[in-house]
């Protein structure tokens, strides 16, 4: 078994590496034909990558700079950005450096003096990750006409050029630095800069104001609440079923249900103990997942859900229950709490003692239930529903709790029951398997939370292929563990169990170029964390800043889809790989929105903290973009729930009623059709 966690390790290990990618440049030549130009030029930076400003501090990393070899024509002022550079302290160089992340795109004016003009620029400077640091060199020719510019005499020409020559260097510095504190101004006090809006007639406050009473007005689009508990109800439901077949629960059926029998001498009295006993199962898991809301709140337990520290203190968790699970130690709850539970069944009588009985299984069942509960209350959590905790414990328990209702009904049915043997050691070892690879999920909801970049999606699912591909190997036999019985033949379940693992481990292989794999999009990171993707069908956001993603739709004159998302959403997960996939959707969303997807769950800090007021008067302080963006959804549209689409125009009002979790498609290409139709009618 060590030999075994080591090899694991070492392969995580040796797969958990971050790959360097360069900047991609692309160049667009604004306003050919006319007397001023533009040259737009375009740097899409690596995620987790940063490319530094012109003006970046002295012994930080290399600023960025632009070098343009003129003919023709000539600059007018320097490069501005589209958005804003982030400012964060540097611990190695010990400075405040200045740097964009994602796409950035750069204006240079440009003034033509001849008919005809042409140039090249060339692009020097750095991009540095966590880890490392890659020089950056581009360089781009491009020529254009102006018919209507006279072209400069010759005399004129050399006059310019000897007034330029006696241009002292520090007066051109001090030119460049003045343009340079205008636009940090600007930027300053309206935030991103997008080329072609007048930014100071945008009134953001609007795109902030609340709009709840204006969804009034569109059709109720809101059963996704109750479709979400149900989720809830069924993983808890499916999840009692597995726990009923592990060596820890399923011997005590028959145990149980002969002492219910034979305790009693009536039939009647029998069926109504065991009832008793499945009702006592119900209330104690039930009341545990009432005690872990009250203690937590539903909206602790979603940042609790998306905490590193939690994350990984459950990935670590899991990893432990694999390794019991596959006989490497036992795991059990202290023997002092058991003698005291069995010290009061025997002191009580009725159905208080009938009660102890069932809290004396939930202790002893412990090991094989514990991690099933876990990972379903943390599922829970995510879901940001007050009630689903104890909506999953109820499913949970009621799964629980039939069969020892139902053998007491019908005793006869126990006969036909399998013997607890061999088989149960094998299902806690597959159990064992299915941890593992449910740990690498808490793992990656932190890699992605936080950034660190780990654990892609294409790690991710080479980590499973190896999980599960072992899995498949072992049903057919050939690993074994400490506690299992030899194996001489495979029986036809075993087999067919085993052809549906190596299929399925088949069927991730094309994920590493790629490939959607809905069927577990749930469980694996975003294909925006895939380093080498061949698959054309994503759909990508404009933006993930939702101020600079509206000014943007107001540029373009478009309507501006919100998807308010988060890196442990499976739900989330579930949309992008089931319903944006789809063509038509996809098309939609490229060509007709510009699409904002805000993070709640992001833990990249503020560049400085914000107070607000929330609707119940408290004052709390925002740090992170995920409180940014978690407080937008809440002031603004009255929600707490991810995903959760909106439509708005380009003042920020609603264009429809908001969309929830539903992979419906066709009620999703009505609802992005609808919006659409409404921002039509409106412009005219």
């Amino acid at each position: 078994m060590r030999k075994l966690a080591s090899l694991f390790f070492i392969l995580a290990f040796s797969l958990l590496t971050a790959v360097a990618n360069n900047v991609e440049w692309s160049y667009h030549l604004i306003d050919d034909n006319t007397p001023n130009p533009s040259l737009e030029i375009t740097a899409k930076v690596a995620r987790g990558f940063h490319l530094y400003a012109f003006d970046n501090p002295a012994g930080g990393s290399a600023p960025l700079t632009m070098h343009f070899d003129l003919q023709g024509c000539e600059t007018v002022g320097s490069p501005v950005a589209n958005k804003a550079y982030t400012k964060q302290f540097n611990d190695i160089f010990e400075v405040n450096e200045h740097f964009w992340s994602g796409t950035v795109k750069f204006i240079q004016k440009l003034k033509a003096t001849a008919p005809s003009y042409s140039g090249k620029v060339e692009i020097k400077g750095q991009i540095c990750s966590d880890e490392n640091c890659i020089p950056v060199y581009n360089s781009y020719k491009f020529e254009g006409k102006a018919p209507t510019v006279v072209p400069v005499a010759k005399e004129e020409k050399a006059a310019a050029t000897e007034e330029n020559a006696s241009t002292k260097p520090s007066e051109t510095e001090e030119k460049a630095d003045a343009v340079a504190e205008m636009v940090d101004s600007l930027q300053a006090s309206n935030g991103p800069l997008v080329p072609g809006v007048n930014l100071s007639s945008a009134d953001t406050s609007d795109w902030w104001a609340n709009v709840e009473a204006e969804f009034k007005v569109f059709e109720d689009n809101g059963k996704e609440q109750s479709r979400s508990l149900w989720y809830i109800f069924i993983a808890g439901f499916v999840g009692g079923l597995i726990a009923l077949v592990t060596p820890c629960v399923w011997p005590m059926i028959p145990m149980t249900v002969s002492f219910f029998l034979k305790q009693n001498k009536t039939r009647r009295k029998s069926i109504a103990a065991a009832a008793t006993y499945g009702l006592s199962i119900i209330v104690i898991y039930l009341l545990l997942g009432i005690l872990v809301t009250v203690l937590f709140g539903a909206s602790a337990l979603n940042e609790l859900a998306t905490s590193a520290g939690f994350n990984i203190a459950f990935f670590i968790l899991l990893v432990i229950f694999a390794i019991s699970f596959m006989g490497g130690f036992e795991i059990t709850l202290p023997a002092s709490w058991n003698n005291k539970i069995d010290a009061k069944v025997d002191a009580t009588t009725g159905y208080l003692s009938i009660f102890f009985m069932a809290f004396t299984l939930a202790l002893v069942s412990f090991s094989c239930t514990g991690p099933i509960i876990g990972t379903l209350l943390v599922e829970a959590a995510a879901t940001s529903n007050f009630i689903s905790p104890a909506v999953g414990m109820l499913g949970f328990s009621l799964a629980l709790a039939l069969p020892f209702t139902l053998f007491a009904i019908f005793p006869t049915i126990l006969k036909s029951v399998p013997k607890s043997g061999g088989w149960m050691n094998t299902v806690k070892v597959v159990l064992g398997f299915l941890e593992l690879a449910l740990a690498l999920k808490f793992l990656s909801v932190a890699d992605l939370a936080y950034g660190w970049r780990v654990l892609d999606r294409e790690v991710f699912i080479s980590l499973w292929i190896v999980i599960f591909g072992l899995l498949g190997v072992y049903l057919l036999g050939k690993i074994t563990f400490p506690h299992d019985s030899k194996v001489e033949k495979i029986g036809i379940g075993r087999f067919m169990l085993a052809v549906i693992t190596l299929a399925f481990t088949v069927y991730m292989i094309p994920g590493l170029w790629g490939a959607p794999l809905k069927s577990i999009s749930a469980f694996t990171p975003p294909v925006s964390t895939q380093d080498f993707n061949l698959y054309t069908g994503s759909v990508h956001a404009s933006s993930s800043d939702y101020e600079e993603g509206m000014r943007l739709a107001k540029q373009l004159n478009k309507p501006v889809m919100i998807d308010f998302s988060g890196y442990g959403c499976v739900n989330c997960r579930k949309m992008e790989a089931s319903v944006w996939t789809n063509p038509e959707v996809k098309s939609i969303i490229d060509n007709d929105y510009v699409l904002i997807t805000l993070m709640v769950d992001d833990k990249k800090p503020l560049p400085s903290p914000i107070i607000v007021t929330e609707a119940d008067g408290q004052e709390r302080t925002l740090r992170t973009y995920g409180d940014k963006w978690s407080y937008l959804e809440r002031s603004k549209f009255g929600a707490n729930a991810q995903p959760y689409y909106i439509l708005l125009n380009n003042e920020g009002k609603p264009l429809a009623a908001p969309y929830s979790y539903n992979e419906n498609v066709a009620a999703y290409l009505q609802f992005l059709r609808s919006g659409l139709q409404r921002y039509d009618s409106e412009k005219k």
